[in-house]
């Protein structure tokens, strides 16, 4: 699973859950809600937002609504082993003979059924404005980057189209294991990790399960460049002493996908990546910066270098305008939303 950067649930509550010896901390956690093999759990940033206390990077980027945002996974298991991932990874066998899938309507309703429920204890707090705590009732977006590696689960195609379907815009992060089921997905947004320039690197940083993962991510980037009508992502998670190197490399393996953006983010010292990782595997958010635009120097076309300090992320972009067309303010999106359209 590749969106490492933002457990959700603070470091507090991780380790109370997995000092109780209660498995690992993504089922145990009382902030992880889930019904069958689907699971969601609130984003620190969903949080903030409704506060009126900042949004996520994906809004300054890409126009998302932080607190009408799902964040959620249809399976809770991985097959990569990432030494940044704050998961445990002992919690994430990913052999699925044993699992019981639900169609895609049933994934959706129970994603905002758990999204709701998880945020239904903000519509008594003094700090969020009634009007923004009943559109956070009414998700907007979905985020399905949570845990695990949503591939894994068959019917992705058919649960994207299901979402799209509420008129909620899909963001899918995956890492890249899975070519032909993410040459038939078609989300508004399409991440896809590449954590290392090289092989080497990717065996020691991504611990992956399957011999052909390197061979996989390949073929992903060249999947990614088919894709006409799906905007894409390549998502690096910087790690200092570990894969902060060889920018021109980078370059090179990112140009294979043609993609439409590029967004570095530094590792963050969280969960159970403490245990695999020093405090200083952590780049400040200019060292992110740094890198970012050691690439661009070798990624024409890409001019454009935004950062977040908040998130220490980089986006690389061809572009100033990066927004998803459909969310820019006064769009026929926002003009079907049932709280805020006509």
């Amino acid at each position: 699973m590749s969106d490492s950067a933002n457990p959700g649930a603070d470091g507090a509550t991780r380790d109370a859950a997995e000092a109780d010896g209660g498995g690992p901390a993504q089922v145990s956690s009382p902030d992880y809600h889930s019904e069958n093999h689907t699971a969601a759990q609130t984003c620190g940033w969903t949080a903030n937002a409704l506060r009126g206390e900042g949004k996520c990077y994906k809004n300054i980027f890409y126009g998302i609504e932080s607190h009408r945002c799902i964040q959620m996974t249809p399976v809770v298991r991985c097959n990569e082993r990432c030494v940044f991932c704050w998961r445990d990874h002992q919690g994430h066998s990913y052999e699925m003979d044993d699992v019981a899938w639900d169609d895609p309507e049933a994934v959706v309703d129970a994603s905002i059924d758990l999204q709701k429920k998880l945020l239904s204890g903000f519509g008594g707090n003094e700090e969020v404005p009634r009007e923004v705590f009943e559109q956070a009732m009414e998700p907007r977006h979905v985020a399905i980057s949570l845990d695990g590696e949503p591939t894994l689960y068959p019917y992705l195609p058919e649960l994207i189209e299901a979402f799209h379907d509420r008129d909620i815009t899909t963001f899918l992060v995956s890492n890249g294991t899975r070519p032909e089921m993410l040459r038939d997905c078609d989300p508004t947004q399409l991440y896809v990790s590449v954590d290392a320039p090289e092989r080497h690197t990717f065996d020691q940083v991504v611990g992956a399960m399957e011999d052909d993962a390197w061979e996989k991510l390949l073929e992903t980037m060249h999947v990614l460049a088919e894709k006409d009508d799906t905007r894409t992502v390549l998502r690096t998670t910087l790690v200092k002493g570990e894969n902060m190197h060889n920018p021109d490399w980078y370059a090179g393996f990112y140009q294979q996908a043609d993609p439409d953006f590029i967004e570095l983010k530094a590792y963050m010292h969280v969960g159970h990546s403490r245990g695999r990782l020093d405090r200083s595997a952590m780049p400040e958010h200019d060292e992110v910066i740094e890198f970012a635009e050691e690439i661009r120097d070798h990624m024409p076309g890409f001019d454009e270098v935004m950062g977040v300090p908040a998130s220490r992320v980089a986006l690389l972009s061809q572009t100033k305008d990066t927004w998803v067309p459909k969310l820019q303010k006064g769009s026929e999106f926002w003009e079907r939303d049932p709280v805020t359209g006509d």
